[in-house]
């Protein structure tokens, strides 16, 4: 069992930052679901986040790096361990010329915005998705058929031991809605991203089109996770995206317990108040078996699962 009380005397001698006990995951994830963390910790610089993953790693404390949870499943035990969030202590971001450094906890909304304002164009279709840039990189997130890995150039990353990790746009091995940083164990601390000059009043005028589109397609208004199924580009061109797939189904308003099938977008699943871990993952189950029985397609999920041990997997894996 890990002595907690000694981390947390560590923690208190190093003024790490923010920590707190028994602290519920839901409050960290925007589908607002997920039991407690043993322990939580925001820390206030990239050294305190090495010091505290150095230490987990001796004391074998179970740790988990997370951002603002806006693709994670936590699950309905929690974590047995001390969860390490990515935020505002490290959100910096500083522009050269077209080319842009930020750090892993910049809000993605915010950090959009400051680069179509500074008149650099390619970035506009993240404006609207909700989360932190190390995640975004990590999932090779974007919208409208792009990819945050067309701009990334270098990524700095650490590993559970706090080691210091640069990588290369090729070493990040970037595809659709993946790349090598996922189940790497490395958790990304900064990014160097280059963009293509442009007109601010055109990008910002393209960022507003996207977001007003978003409000009309997503029930943003609705605890979710974003697009629960990941639209591969073989199953696309032939079929069309997961939610089309999923509506000609019959599966829109489909429901487990408060987990259900948005009416408004049929890749989204919305936390109608009490949803449980376990009704989400039972939803995806019925809705795959039936896309599967229908057209032997198998969906892939792009949300993750986090086991109370902390392995994180892509949910369809967990049934």
């Amino acid at each position: 069992m890990p002595d907690y009380d000694r981390f947390l005397d560590f923690l208190a001698t190093e003024d790490i930052g923010d920590v707190r006990r028994d602290e519920p995951l839901r409050e960290h994830s925007t589908l607002r679901i997920g039991g407690p963390a043993a322990l939580f910790v925001e820390p206030r610089c990239r050294e305190h986040l090495c010091l505290v993953l150095r230490h987990t790693a001796n004391a074998k404390i179970p740790a988990l790096v997370i951002g603002d949870g806006s693709n994670l499943l936590f699950d309905d035990a929690g974590f047995r361990g001390v969860v390490i969030r990515i935020g505002r202590h490290l959100s910096a971001v500083t522009i050269e010329g077209t080319y842009i450094r930020a750090e892993a906890g910049v809000w993605v909304p915010r950090f959009a915005r400051a680069v179509g304002r500074a008149g650099l164009a390619g970035l506009e279709h993240v404006v609207g998705i909700p989360g932190t840039l190390g995640g975004l990189i990590v999932m090779n997130g974007g919208s409208q058929r792009n990819n945050v890995g067309e701009v990334v150039r270098r990524v700095w990353a650490v590993d559970a031991q706090g080691r210091p990790h640069n990588l290369s746009q090729q070493d990040c091995a970037f595809s659709y809605r993946r790349s090598s940083l996922q189940g790497s164990g490395l958790i990304v601390v900064k990014a160097e991203m280059e963009c293509r000059r442009g007109d601010p009043s055109h990008i910002r005028a393209r960022m507003l089109d996207i977001l007003r589109n978003r409000r009309r397609k997503f029930p943003l208004k609705s605890p979710n996770c974003g697009s629960v199924f990941i639209s591969h580009p073989e199953i696309y061109d032939t079929f069309g995206p997961p939610g089309k797939l999923i509506e000609d189904a019959g599966l829109k308003g489909l429901r487990v317990g408060d987990a259900q099938v948005s009416h408004q977008h049929a890749n989204f699943i919305v936390n109608l108040g009490q949803a449980s871990a376990s009704d989400v993952l039972e939803l995806i189950r019925r809705v795959r078996e039936t896309v599967y029985q229908r057209m032997q397609i198998w969906m892939e999920c792009e949300v993750r699962h986090v086991a109370p041990t902390g392995q994180i997997r892509p949910a369809h894996e967990v049934l």
